[in-house]
């Protein structure tokens, strides 16, 4: 209703454009099979030792309430801990009922999302195509960056993750993070 089936408002891209351009991306990466499997409805607890057994119903709660939420409270997530703790299958489980209701969500490893910025930055040889995929990270209704820490750190990588970030937050978009690296609390 909004672009009346142009795909367009003015000379900007429609939401339900860009939906349909996440739903393309995510078809070519096969990341609608992993969601098939990977989501609440085959949430086990049974892979968990016994101390996560009893913090996992919070963090559940926490993710139901972020995706009944979404569209009334601007908020993101930090998920933190070591290899095998679930962050992300839990990203996973959220980007999939965000995606069942409509809403446009991205999911990438921290490494390509640099590779995008810096492709779109550095490469005199962009294309719309390469200039989009950096719009999406900024625009899409959520951003899951899976991974964080795990990529060569620095000045472009940490201004980049600011401007990211920043932006996002400025536009009151849904940012979840997924991390291995201690969180250091004072």
């Amino acid at each position: 209703p909004e672009c009346k089936d142009t795909g367009y408002i003015g000379r900007k891209k429609c939401h339900c454009f860009l939906q349909q351009e996440i739903r393309l991306l995510y078809s070519s990466s096969h990341l609608d099979q992993i969601l098939a499997e990977e989501n609440f409805s085959h949430l086990s607890y049974d892979v968990y030792d016994e101390e996560q057994k009893q913090i996992m119903p919070e963090i559940i709660r926490t993710c139901h309430q972020f995706v009944n939420g979404f569209d009334q409270e601007f908020k993101n997530i930090l998920f933190y801990g070591s290899v095998g703790t679930g962050k992300t299958f839990l990203s996973n489980c959220i980007a999939k009922e965000l995606l069942d209701q409509g809403y446009s969500v991205v999911y990438l490893p921290a490494v390509k999302m640099y590779e995008i910025f810096s492709k779109e930055r550095f490469d005199y040889d962009a294309t719309e195509e390469d200039r989009d995929r950096s719009s999406y990270l900024l625009d899409c209704d959520l951003l899951i960056i899976d991974d964080l820490g795990t990529e060569l750190v620095n000045t472009f990588t940490t201004s980049q993750l600011f401007y990211c970030v920043n932006e996002r937050l400025n536009r009151k978009k849904g940012t979840i993070i997924s991390t291995n690296l201690p969180v250091l609390l004072s």
